[in-house]
């Protein structure tokens, strides 16, 4: 039997900024308070990110501009991570690097082969204000770095160079949601 909440049940699920909007290619501000607030932005960060099956969402991808972002994702053994960062900083990223099949909920349906190290730490606090330290390898690491982009105002197709950037920028013109 579980016990305590399940992140999002107590949340409402926004509206996803898409690629375009500049809310996407701005860093954002680093959290000050920890209070009510921050716990409910976190509650409807999870309720957005489940409602899009995503495996991560930063804050700035329902338009508020704070260094916050939440995630579900197993790594390539297939362990589930589950957890939130308030005002994390991806302190390393090493390893091998992968080029693999990603994608994100500000550009949805599209994916493309995006290069990421295939191991990554982030440290930043939890929404009560508790020093924390994320440790992702393979997949979990690609989200990480992911999400941690998101924050500095980056998208996965800042990562991209050539043909693959063209066909996903060709794509997202195409797409009901880029027009």
């Amino acid at each position: 039997m579980r016990h305590g909440s399940i992140p999002g049940a107590r949340g409402r699920v926004r509206p996803l900024t898409l690629l375009g909007d500049a809310a996407l290619h701005e860093p954002c501000r680093d959290v000050t308070d920890f209070g009510p607030e921050l716990a409910a932005l976190v509650e409807d960060l999870f309720a957005t990110m489940y409602a899009a099956q995503g495996v991560g969402l930063a804050a700035n991808q329902v338009g508020e501009p704070l260094r916050v972002f939440v995630y579900d994702c197993p790594d390539d053994e297939d362990v589930r991570h589950l957890g939130h960062v308030v005002n994390p900083r991806l302190v390393q990223a090493d390893g091998l690097v992968f080029r693999g099949p990603e994608g994100c909920l500000s550009l949805p349906g599209l994916e493309a082969g995006t290069e990421r190290y295939d191991h990554a730490v982030v440290e930043g606090f939890t929404v009560t204000g508790e020093p924390v330290t994320v440790h992702g390898t393979g997949f979990f690491a690609r989200c990480l770095q992911h999400e941690c982009d998101h924050l500095e105002g980056g998208v996965y197709v800042d990562h991209l160079t050539g043909w693959r950037k063209r066909r996903v920028l060709r794509q997202a013109a195409r797409a009901p949601w880029g027009r």
